[in-house]
């Protein structure tokens, strides 16, 4: 089976998300283990200004965030594209071919019934 490039793009974004998704679970339980240990309210341990001894890894917690969004909404936009192709191509298919000028159509008769 061929790879067209768009669907190899697609492969490199999954990748990436689910990367991302590896490290942000692993930096989530990082956290959350700190600050269970430490007794800390939830908002204050989590903002990166009054927690300077976590703030990298809270904020890159945000940018991994952020990046998954924005890969998920390039694997969506794949998908729409996909859809929509493979809803042409089923068009294209299912569309009789237009008669031409002098053909005969066969219509039954009030004879044939």
């Amino acid at each position: 089976m061929e790879t067209s490039a768009s669907d190899r793009e697609l492969i490199v974004v999954m990748r990436r998300y689910f990367a991302a998704k590896t490290e942000l679970g692993e930096i989530r339980a990082r956290l959350e283990a700190a600050r269970q240990a430490a007794g800390e309210d939830i908002a204050a341990f989590y903002d990166p200004r009054s927690n300077p001894i976590h703030a990298g890894d809270i904020v890159r917690s945000h940018g991994l965030k952020n990046e998954m969004v924005s890969l998920m909404d390039r694997a969506e936009a794949w998908g729409r594209a996909a859809v929509a192709a493979d809803q042409d191509e089923q068009s294209e298919r299912a569309s009789p071919e237009p008669l031409s000028v002098g053909m005969e159509i066969d219509v039954p008769s009030s004879a044939d019934t």
